[in-house]
């Protein structure tokens, strides 16, 4: 079993969840909730696994907050 971190952000336009793996190129998707995103990554992501465990492109680290005066 593979993990992978997923980026999640909310569209302002849409309302949709929108996710994406950094620097897994193909991996991503969207959904009118969270756990319907999480549904369609994991859809996506094992299709692309079909073509073989890809080399990621860059490593998720994790986020910071930058407070601007």
């Amino acid at each position: 079993m593979k993990r992978y971190q997923a980026v999640v952000e909310r569209c302002p336009e849409t309302g949709l969840y929108v996710g994406y793996v950094p620097g897994f190129p193909g991996a991503h998707s969207q959904g009118e909730t969270l756990d319907e995103l999480n549904a369609n990554l994991r859809e996506v992501i094992a299709m692309l696994l079909e073509d073989g465990e890809p080399k990621l492109e860059t490593e998720f680290i994790g986020i910071q907050n930058v407070v601007v005066a």
